[in-house]
């Protein structure tokens, strides 16, 4: 595992999700200049353009555990304002979303499977916890917001204090929870897998929590593409109580299938 990985385990990932890349940018060097040191600020952007891939240095020797992962730009320093640097950075090609620039240790292992942009090789899969320090069920949502064109800073906050402090700050700065941003994902599939349920005669009102995290399981990268029995021992810990209910298992069954048609188009029927 890359080393700075696991420095992150016991932090608290702090997100923000900006409409306007230069707002997250400014706002991640403001972190840096007040609050955070080393490489706790992570940036996503979308849509890498050439100029920002030539931005990136790279080192002379590459990160344990994350060479090639980007292409060969993985390991630089990108400065996104005046110059200011945020640590690791690289680009990669992210199926269903695009280009991207991940900065910082934990945004760069997270996306660490893909192609770099501008014709570099493809990478491979850094370490198997590629989302180490970043919370698995959050992922998803980080994605989501880069498919729309919107930026996410992640901060690791070392306690209680600095993820209050953090929040606090991402609110000033204009930026959206990523709470915020899963509960407006959800009002916009909600009246459609309210039918769909229904149509199955059942209510769909008095299971609804059940049916969503079952739907949202099926997002995690560690569970795509899996089935439901394959992904059955996670599941069994993960959702102990609710894992069995129909409504829990409809909602993953849903989920796979959203996932599959937002990467690949629907199945022709």
């Amino acid at each position: 595992m890359v080393p700075e990985l696991l420095y992150y385990r016991h932090m608290e990932p702090v997100a923000g999700v900006f409409c306007s890349r230069d707002d997250a940018c400014r706002a991640a060097v403001e972190l840096r200049r007040v609050r955070y040191d080393g490489d706790r600020v992570n940036v996503l952007l979308p849509e890498a353009t050439e100029e920002q891939i030539h931005a990136l240095r790279t080192s002379d020797t590459e990160q344990p555990g994350v060479g090639g992962a980007f292409g060969g730009v993985v390991g630089g320093a990108l400065g996104l304002v005046s110059g200011f640097e945020l640590g690791i950075a690289g680009t990669a090609l992210i199926p269903g979303i695009g280009p991207i620039l991940a900065v910082g240790a934990a945004a760069a292992a997270l996306f660490g499977i893909g192609g770099a942009v501008g014709g570099a090789a493809i990478g491979t899969a850094v370490d198997v916890q590629a989302s180490e320090g970043l919370p698995a069920d959050e992922v998803f949502f980080y994605e989501d917001a880069l498919r729309q064109g919107r930026s996410v800073v992640v901060a690791m906050a070392k306690d209680h204090e600095d993820a209050e402090w953090t929040r606090d700050f991402f609110a000033r700065a204009g930026a959206e929870t990523v709470d915020a941003a899963s509960g407006a994902w959800w009002i916009g599939l909600r009246d459609a897998e309210k039918e769909h349920y229904r149509d199955m005669g059942e209510n769909f009102d008095q299971v609804e929590a059940e049916y969503r995290a079952g739907f949202v399981a099926a997002l995690r990268r560690d569970l795509r593409g899996k089935s439901f029995v394959a992904a059955m021992d996670y599941l069994k810990a993960g959702y102990p109580s609710i894992w069995e209910s129909h409504a829990f298992r409809s909602g993953f069954d849903r989920g796979q299938v959203y996932l599959h048609d937002r990467e690949h188009g629907p199945e022709p029927r």
